[in-house]
């Protein structure tokens, strides 16, 4: 009888002992903060703008709505506490005498939403406004701001080749 107990008792404590090492995997998805910022900080830019005006949208290409000078021009998202953004100048100023980074602020995201709020210098001249988040992948990123008071909204596609 001593030996059964001793025995259930030994295998017991192997039974603890082998679950406590193994390791149990546990993915971590990517979180939407983390898609827009990867995990440091992740590059935008503006590739196209479509007005959607009484449901009949219609889209411009970035040249359409931009300098070529502003075309390049960089949406930077860090992933730090302070959720800084900085809005840079890209790789072609438009005036030499033009700081690399033309903005400095903080972004904004509610999941509950989807809303990013954010300011487009170029466009709106820097007022911050609440962006639906319509996709966002690790590649594309599409906006839509929706004008309360006119059925119209402008809807903003951006790249980024950086994760």
């Amino acid at each position: 009888m001593k030996t059964s107990i001793r025995y259930t008792a030994i295998l017991g404590l192997l039974i603890v002992v082998g679950s406590s090492c193994s390791e149990k995997l546990d993915p971590k998805p990517l979180t939407f903060s983390q898609v827009l910022t990867g995990t440091e900080k992740k590059i935008w830019t503006l590739k196209s703008l479509t007005i959607v005006d009484q449901k009949d949208p219609f889209e411009l290409a970035g040249n359409q709505v931009l300098d070529p000078c502003e075309l390049d021009d960089q949406f930077i998202f860090y992933a730090n506490e302070e959720k800084k953004m900085e809005y840079g100048n890209g790789p072609t100023k438009c005036r030499t005498s033009e700081p690399d980074i033309l903005v400095t602020d903080v972004w904004q995201l509610t999941n509950a939403n989807a809303t990013l709020e954010i300011g487009i210098p170029r466009i709106f001249g820097g007022v911050k406004l609440p962006f639906i988040v319509k996709t966002l992948t690790e590649t594309s990123m599409v906006l839509e701001y929706y004008f309360g008071d006119i059925d119209a909204s402008y809807r903003f596609t951006f790249t980024s080749s950086s994760k």
